[in-house]
């Protein structure tokens, strides 16, 4: 990677903001285990000495939990301040490693729940950062990247029994054929994508079949169904929903979590008349046993998971044991754009298609460059591959998802797509931005109340 400008320019500031939407009130995002999301951000800005570029990122959260999340990435803000700019963006390995070996920091976790997810959102900061400095999108800057350079990149502790140092660089090697002819058809037609916006638990079956209806016309070729909180009324609306999409459309169906392993092959095997196309996270995201079982039970239906896998390790065992048949890497659950390189790696080393989960404020902005790149310069192909794609809160980005065809445009703004709007940040900040300020005022006495309801 080059470097830029002078190489005295310093991180000046890390700073945090709490950003809540309150789009429970509509029921946008409502599933079997979270009735009541409100889409949020822990969001952090990278300020430099030089002016100019800032780093933006962000970890997602549904409402309350941003009050931890924020609190976890203050706690990095010493190990970034004060560091080379150039070094940095040359590098964001050398920030990874020293975020996941802070001991005192590591033994909450290690490598795993709020602490990592704060880690990412920093990472991914670096690397928005990295790429509006070399003036492409993220997407690009990897494809463009030397494979030797990417493998130094990667944490290989704990993946040597999987994947080898040398092995990735294979990957990466062969990957490069044709890179150039896959750039140009991205350019032209997109990623493709699958919808969840007709899905959500809460919504009626009227709004159900608009929407599913919408999807197929809009070019989609998949959408996805939350199921789990009641089989009859999941046997219903999954009637439905074949009914307003037809035979030919792909329906995935996603449990989030809410089975165990036996409950959750006879439920999927209930459903099964519907034709799903996948059953998504139907067990605890830790079992990788029980999503092995539930494979074996569950069959022709593809099992699904990811969004809530805490880290490549993980992965790494569900891939092993033959558990998953589709890998939903997340862009701001693990520890950034490092880890996600990784994850991207072990995938194309057992041959698992990759459909990202994005389901979720800014997800869909941030994945969708981890799909390119791997299309352009790793896997090389988009068969049984797509993104996930929720019609929710992009015009809060200044560099927001287009969606043509049912398939992601290819962004061309350098960066990762991950900037909010200055006024997003003085409308949502929660509890001082203008919409919050304004609700809690119209209820006296009711804060907690509607803490509680964010």
């Amino acid at each position: 990677m080059t470097t830029h400008g002078t190489t005295t320019a310093r991180i000046t500031a890390l700073d945090t903001y709490d950003v809540r939407f309150p789009t429970s009130r509509e029921l946008d995002g409502s599933d079997a285990m979270n009735p009541d999301p409100d889409y949020s951000a822990a969001y952090v800005v990278l300020r430099t000495s030089a002016g100019g570029h800032e780093g933006h990122g962000f970890t997602f959260t549904i409402g309350r939990g941003n009050d931890v999340q924020v609190a976890a990435i203050d706690a990095l803000r010493a190990h970034v301040v004060g560091r080379s700019v150039a070094e940095l963006c040359a590098d964001p390995a050398s920030l990874s490693r020293d975020l996941v070996g802070d001991s005192q920091l590591r033994w909450l976790g290690p490598e795993k729940g709020v602490m990592h997810m704060a880690i990412g959102a920093v990472l991914n900061a670096v690397w928005d950062l990295a790429a509006k400095r070399e003036g492409k999108p993220l997407w690009q800057l990897l494809a463009d990247a030397d494979p030797a350079w990417l493998v130094s990149q990667v944490d290989f502790r704990y993946l040597s029994d999987a994947l080898t140092p040398d092995e990735a660089l294979g990957l990466l090697v062969a990957g490069r054929r044709g890179a150039a002819r896959r750039a140009q058809a991205l350019l032209e037609r997109g990623y493709p994508a699958y919808t969840t916006s007709p899905g959500w638990l809460g919504y009626d079956d009227e709004k159900l079949t608009r929407l599913a209806r919408q999807a197929v016309a809009d070019g989609f070729t998949q959408i996805k169904l939350k199921v789990g909180a009641d089989l009859a009324d999941d046997v219903r609306r999954c009637r439905t929903a074949r009914a307003a999409i037809g035979p030919g459309i792909r329906m995935a169906i996603d449990a989030n979590q809410r089975w165990d392993v036996a409950e959750a092959i006879s439920w999927t095997n209930a459903l099964a008349e519907f034709d799903p196309y996948w059953i998504e996270e139907p067990t605890s995201p830790d079992d990788v046993l029980g999503h092995a079982a539930i494979r074996r039970g569950v069959h022709p239906v593809k099992v699904a998971t990811g969004e809530h896998v805490q880290n490549r390790i993980v992965f790494k065992q569900l891939l092993q044991a033959g558990a998953i048949d589709v890998l939903q890497l997340d862009s701001a659950r693990v520890g950034g754009v490092n880890e996600n390189l990784a994850i991207l790696l072990l995938a194309a080393k057992f041959g698992v298609p990759v459909c990202p989960h994005a389901g979720g404020v800014g997800l869909c902005e941030l994945v969708q460059h981890l799909s390119m790149f791997d299309y352009v310069a790793l896997s090389g192909t988009v068969e049984d591959r797509a993104v996930e794609y929720v019609d929710h809160l992009h015009q809060h980005f200044t560099d927001p998802v287009v969606i043509t065809d049912g398939h992601y445009a290819a962004p061309t703004a350098p960066g990762f797509s991950a900037t909010m709007h200055r006024a997003t940040i003085d409308t949502y900040r929660y509890p001082g931005g203008s919409f919050w300020a304004a609700d809690l005022a119209r209820r006296p006495g009711d804060e907690n109340e509607d803490e509680d309801a964010a």
